[in-house]
């Protein structure tokens, strides 16, 4: 690693492609001639305003975008997502939540301040280790939406194929998983995703959402900055956005353009991941907390099965150079993040001091 870098396994903020970074360096001082760093300039310069539609475009073209579907940059990250959701696409005031992990867990609890949240499926019975079968639910006619946290950041789950929503719009947080893999667009009313994990510094969202489900009719003690429609009417620029965020996110969309796009990043986290997978499943010492049929390839938890020897391996690994393995606090064990910017020599060398400890502690 360049700079002396570390191989930084964290579950956000994460890492970013090294070469992004050195492009943002290098403009730091003075972006394109304008003599500012993008984080002095107005929001309705020309020069942002350039910066803003290219990250756009450039997110459209990788994922395919269809034209009915406005693309926003809001500020908050996931979380703020929770209550967003509701307050914008319960209608009826129904609506459908898969419970697979902590963070569909908090989603569902923020939902229920604002309607009827029928918990329509869950893993809870099995501590969220795989996806329950969602192909013929009962889902109620007047239900607004039916909710997916598709990849769960903490318990190392992912979805492989989407719910039967019976015709109902289907919302993902894709946060941990966003641009990992081609996606179709169509398959969803709302995408949103949290950008500290693929693709940028922390505090914004990207959300991906389907005209039709732009309300007018809000209630209207719903914050104006939290309508979905204050944004799209606004391009995102109702007040000052994340420029930053924005400018490193449109950094990002144009290294994955170059690369080859979201199959060529989907190849490279298949290969990561199978490194990694092989490993566990190979080993006497450690084992992945998931079922195989629904690992995740982006958030890796995997155990010794004793606490004691999870935290020695965990300070084994990071004296040995490699951040952020320990498991979140309520999963415990280890944890490895491999997201887009994770390479490949990162995997390859984690599993090469795990292979060490193993043999010096067996």
């Amino acid at each position: 690693m360049k700079y002396g870098r570390v191989y930084n396994f964290s579950a956000g903020p994460a890492m970013m492609p090294e070469s992004v970074l050195e492009e943002i360096r290098d403009e730091m001082m003075n972006y394109n001639g304008s003599g500012m760093c993008v984080m002095e300039m107005s929001h309705r310069s020309k020069v942002f305003q350039q910066i803003a539609e290219s990250a756009e475009q450039d997110l459209r073209d990788l994922m395919g975008i269809p034209s009915n579907y406005k693309v926003l940059f809001i500020q908050g990250g996931g979380t703020l997502q929770f209550a967003m959701v509701p307050m914008n696409l319960m209608k009826n005031g129904v609506a459908c939540y898969a419970e697979t992990g902590s963070w569909s867990k908090k989603a569902i609890a923020e939902a229920k301040k604002y309607g009827t949240v029928h918990v329509v499926a869950s893993s809870k019975d099995k501590n969220y280790s795989y996806i329950p079968d969602c192909s013929d639910l009962p889902i109620p006619e007047d239900t607004d939406y039916f909710y997916i946290c598709e990849n769960e950041t903490i318990h190392g789950t992912t979805w492989q194929a989407l719910p039967n929503t019976k015709g109902h719009p289907l919302v993902s947080d894709q946060s941990s998983m966003f641009l990992s893999q081609p996606c179709n667009v169509s398959d969803y009313g709302l995408i949103y995703a949290g950008v500290q994990k693929n693709v940028g510094p922390a505090g914004m969202v990207v959300a991906i959402i389907r005209e039709d489900l732009i309300r007018e009719d809000l209630d209207p003690h719903v914050p104006i900055y939290m309508s979905y429609k204050t944004q799209a009417d606004n391009d995102s620029m109702y007040n000052t956005p994340n420029c930053w965020a924005i400018y490193c996110c449109g950094k990002v969309f144009q290294y994955l353009k170059r690369i080859g796009g979201l199959d060529e990043m989907h190849r490279r986290n298949l290969e990561k991941a199978k490194i990694l997978y092989d490993f566990l499943d190979s080993s006497k010492l450690f084992h992945g907390s998931v079922e195989k049929e629904f690992r995740s390839l982006m958030n890796v938890p995997f155990v010794t099965g004793n606490a004691e020897l999870d935290a020695k391996a965990v300070a084994y690994t990071q004296a040995a150079g490699f951040e952020n393995l320990k498991g979140h606090r309520s999963v415990g064990g280890l944890r490895a993040s491999i997201y887009n910017a994770m390479p490949k020599e990162g995997v390859e060398a984690l599993v090469d001091c795990l292979r060490k400890f193993e043999a010096e502690n067996s």
